[in-house]
């Protein structure tokens, strides 16, 4: 809890897909995922969004119960699939990746 005030708690998060982009809009992000329309999220108090690159999120709080609860909401949207790795991913985190049709032989 110390390191939480002194230093703050951070994830990141790497959204990897074709067009798949991340802005922060006064009180919320807004997340283009590939769905027809843009998702948007509310920040909750006590958590602070940065955004580089349009790709990666930078997430910092001081509790970090509430900032992992907020970055699996995020991810939640999309969880990385496992054929072309698309998907939103925590900094670190290894995709399993699985081979496709192999077709007729």
């Amino acid at each position: 809890m110390i390191v939480g005030v002194s230093e703050q708690f951070q994830k990141n998060l790497t959204l990897n897909g074709v067009g798949y982009r991340a802005t922060v809009q006064g009180k919320s992000i807004v997340l283009n995922l590939g769905y027809s329309h843009p998702v948007t999220i509310e920040i909750p108090e006590g958590i602070s969004i940065a955004v580089t690159k349009n790709t990666s999120i930078n997430i910092k709080a001081c509790d970090k119960e509430q900032l992992g609860l907020f970055a699996a909401q995020i991810r939640a949207w999309r969880k990385p699939e496992p054929y072309k790795g698309k998907g939103i991913i925590y900094e670190g985190e290894v995709v399993r990746r699985k081979a496709g049709k192999s077709g007729k032989k």
